[in-house]
């Protein structure tokens, strides 16, 4: 498939007018990689790579072992589409730090373009990040909410779990190892009804919209209570908001997964590279 055939489809079915992002002005050091549309917008096409695009690879961050996969593989006009540009690791003094050069430098030289929706894969979609969670814990979405970039990036359900515990294994169970959960409410779940944004979701601006919806429930990625997030944690222990944490990664691999049957709908094999999630998120 022509690569500007791909990107004008993706373009199509994701990029909305009035979505926004920022990524282009903290990867300075990559202007030389990143095409003319990506310094300009912060989504699409970060790197223009490639004519054709045979197949594609799909990961959450753009990780030095991810790239170096698809390296080992010798693999030629291809596309890797991730969710991030930047690669997250909340451990470090600036937790979204940029691709290795020398790796962009071999995916040139192999004509592996790069590709990334942000906003978009979290804006609600069959595809979208909170979607594809929910989807994965069995929750019957009501509707989506919680604004973001012109995005509504979170969803508020119904789960068959009766309790916070009860929910708390089964996140676990879809993520594939333990979860976090920060008991600041009751233990009984309301009606069933939970709030879940994948990612950051844990914001001052997410808990105010669940408290309006009269939910006392948040699934998400980072949960951590460090001092950057010590006032939403305080905001939530007032308010008898539980927070299940389980990651940046693991809550948003799923989307990557699902969005794998979107390329092969338009004749493309696509295959997700799994990562490792980071566990101080929670």
């Amino acid at each position: 498939m022509k690569s500007i055939e791909l990107v004008n489809q993706l373009e199509k079915d994701f990029i909305l007018k009035e979505l926004s992002d920022d990524w282009a002005r903290y990867m300075p050091e990559l202007n030389d990689y990143l095409s003319t549309n990506f310094k300009e917008r912060s989504m699409g096409l970060v790197c223009d790579f490639a004519k054709e695009v045979n197949q594609v690879f799909t990961a959450v961050f753009p990780t030095n072992e991810i790239m170096q996969e698809i390296i080992r593989e010798e693999i030629t006009d291809a596309m890797l589409f991730v969710h991030h540009p930047s690669i997250w690791d909340i451990r470090r003094s600036q937790p979204f730090y940029q691709m290795d050069k020398a790796l962009l430098k071999q995916f040139r030289e192999r004509r592996i373009a790069i590709y990334n929706l942000h906003v978009p894969l979290d804006n609600y979609n069959e595809y979208s990040t909170s979607k594809t969670l929910a989807d994965a814990l069995h929750i019957e979405i009501e509707k989506p909410f919680v604004k973001y970039r012109g995005s509504l990036c979170g969803v508020i359900g119904k789960t068959n779990c009766k309790s916070i515990d009860e929910l708390k294994h089964l996140l676990s169970a879809a993520l594939g190892h333990p979860v976090m959960l920060y008991q600041y409410g009751d233990s009984k779940i309301k009606d069933g009804r939970v709030a879940i944004v994948a990612g950051g979701g844990n914001m001052l601006d997410t808990v105010s919209e669940l408290i309006e919806n009269n939910i006392h429930v948040l699934v998400t990625g980072i949960s951590s209570n460090s001092e950057y997030y010590s006032e939403v944690h305080e905001y939530e222990r007032k308010n008898h908001i539980n927070v299940l944490g389980g990651t940046h990664y693991s809550t948003e691999k799923f989307a990557c997964q699902r969005i794998c049957s979107y390329f092969e709908q338009l004749g493309l094999p696509a295959v997700f590279l799994e990562g490792e999630p980071v566990f101080e998120d929670m």
